[in-house]
């Protein structure tokens, strides 16, 4: 089916800022004092959920917004080589003129996101930043009730399982994309969510029916 409203997770998501995290992760790590990561550990993580790899590095919960806030901070001085995934400027385009509404909820700052989406900020219709990895189901939700959208018309797209459980929770269809932070095996834990592997799918938001995919289905 076509959705009238489609909302965005922007790191993995819209912005490449993987290679940016991958880069301060264990200046972060001992800082806060928790586990380095090795690059041969990278593969087998972005297979993991959140919750798995906080445990895999020794990172309590608690410490969770006090870690967040660094990262932040640090891609505020660094955001200026963190691009867009090459073609989400077009597709949000594309969308926006087909009548889509659009909308980011991030766990990153607004001033991060909107300053790395630049000009494409003009396609989005509304922002709800600097929410907790954890936390976005009340923010999707208070989304939905700007717009007054019913919520099978509704997708929540993301590069990570706790999108897609930010999406069950708020009750709304859920869009995993190849090309963030987390591989196809990641989303196998989800009951359910639509696959995009590649930006140019994302337009068929507004066309046929989306492609559903199972966690029991095999790879693309």
């Amino acid at each position: 089916m076509s959705y009238r409203l489609a909302i965005f997770d922007f790191d993995g998501t819209l912005a490449d800022s993987f290679p940016f995290f991958v880069a301060v992760f264990n200046q972060v790590a001992d800082r806060h004092a928790f586990n380095r990561i090795h690059p041969e550990e990278l593969d087998s993580l972005r297979k993991q959920g959140a919750r798995e790899i906080m445990s895999h590095i020794g990172m309590p919960r608690w410490k969770l917004p006090l870690v967040a806030r660094t990262f932040m901070s640090l891609m505020k001085k660094h955001r200026s080589s963190i691009p867009l995934f090459e073609g989400i400027a077009n597709t949000l385009s594309h969308l926006d003129q087909k009548g889509l509404i659009l909308a980011v909820v991030s766990s990153n700052s607004r001033e991060n996101v909107t300053q790395i989406l630049g000009s494409s900020c003009r396609h989005i219709r509304a922002f709800e930043c600097g929410v907790s990895i954890f936390g976005k189901a009340s923010r999707l939700r208070r989304v939905i009730r700007q717009f007054g959208v019913a919520r099978e018309e509704v997708i929540y797209i993301g590069d990570q399982p706790t999108d897609g459980e930010a999406a069950s929770t708020a009750g709304i269809a859920f869009g995993a994309v190849a090309w963030g932070y987390g591989t196809y095996e990641a989303f196998h834990g989800l009951q359910s969510h639509e696959w995009f592997a590649d930006v140019s799918e994302l337009r068929r938001l507004v066309g046929s029916h989306v492609h559903q995919e199972s966690s029991t289905s095999s790879l693309p």
